[in-house]
């Protein structure tokens, strides 16, 4: 028996170290998905002219923008397979028709989402100003002025979606942690004064810009940006170079990748067909294709390049 014994503790003291199993690491998905475009190659998915896109960083998930059609977008999110139910929140970038469509059925499947828009006075998602905003008149008589002479101290204004969370912001405004919305302000002819708010999320590699529809001008943008961080890893949106002349798209190229030192450019919307083929000669294999359906993620073991893949195969 004690023979025995002395065996077994021999084996004990021979037999390597039990190692505890390494915890599991969940990886957070790093990708944005195209869910409205004009362009592409996705079967299944409905290309109309507006802008849409999904964000998933560090496990939050933003849905900026929402297309031109809701009923097109809908059929969209859900050939993509994306619960929009699911967000942490949303951007609107602006207020034009292509890109806020598709806010009613954003609204009826998610109809507490908090939503980032643009602060604009007397603008589609609502505002306030003083009750002192007007010039006041004291000699008429109260049935000619407004609000009897004595209108409340702040007046409100409404909404075109009066049902929405909306929340104003006309500022740099960091909304999480790495997460910044970066506001700009249109002084071209057409849509001069236009508010449009951008998306910076820091990486280690430099910050991965969403941009709408670049009305205020992409350079306008990286200045604004170059305040959260100056390196931008990955600009994907739309530049607004679709009606731009060949000079005017071939200076901002150029500056774009040797003076602004974007590293790669995942182009849609309404950077223009020309803009394409420009920003795909200056970039080359930092090109991006960024149509309708395209997923932009993290490259498999490089934390530091995006790489375009196609969208799972819709229904």
């Amino acid at each position: 028996m004690r023979s025995a014994s002395l065996s077994l503790l021999g084996l004990l003291v021979l037999a390597p170290p039990l190692r505890a199993s390494p915890p599991l690491v969940h990886t957070a998905p790093a990708r944005v998905t195209i869910l409205y475009d004009a362009f592409g190659t996705a079967p299944g998915l409905t290309q109309d002219w507006g802008f849409a896109a999904l964000i998933e960083y560090d496990g939050r998930r933003i849905l900026f923008d929402t297309g031109n059609n809701a009923a097109i977008f809908e059929k969209n999110v859900r050939a993509l397979h994306i619960d929009l139910r699911r967000l942490d929140f949303a951007v609107i970038s602006h207020r034009h028709g292509d890109h806020v469509a598709g806010l009613s059925y954003l609204l009826r499947v998610n109809p507490r989402v908090k939503i980032y828009a643009p602060r604009e006075n007397f603008g589609v998602f609502g505002s306030s100003l003083p009750g002192s905003f007007f010039r006041a008149d004291p000699s008429l008589p109260r049935a000619m002025r407004y609000f009897d002479g004595a209108p409340a101290a702040q007046l409100r204004f409404g909404a075109a979606w009066p049902e929405a969370h909306f929340t104003l912001v006309d500022t740099l405004t960091e909304v999480a942690p790495g997460v910044t919305i970066v506001s700009t302000v249109s002084h071209t002819p057409g849509t001069l004064e236009l508010r449009e708010l951008s998306l910076v999320i820091r990486t280690p590699t430099g910050a991965l810009l969403v941009v709408g529809c670049s009305h205020p001008g992409i350079e306008a943008i990286l200045q604004a940006t170059a305040v959260v961080t100056p390196e931008v890893a990955l600009i994907v949106g739309g530049l607004h170079w679709v009606t731009a002349a060949d000079s005017t798209i071939a200076r901002l190229t150029t500056a774009l990748h040797d003076s602004w030192h974007v590293r790669q450019i995942g182009p849609g919307h309404c950077t223009g067909e020309p803009g394409f083929a420009a920003l795909q000669k200056q970039f080359g294999v930092a090109y991006l294709y960024a149509g309708l359906g395209t997923v932009l993620q993290r490259a498999a073991g490089d934390s530091a390049n995006w790489e375009s893949r196609p969208a799972p195969a819709p229904d």
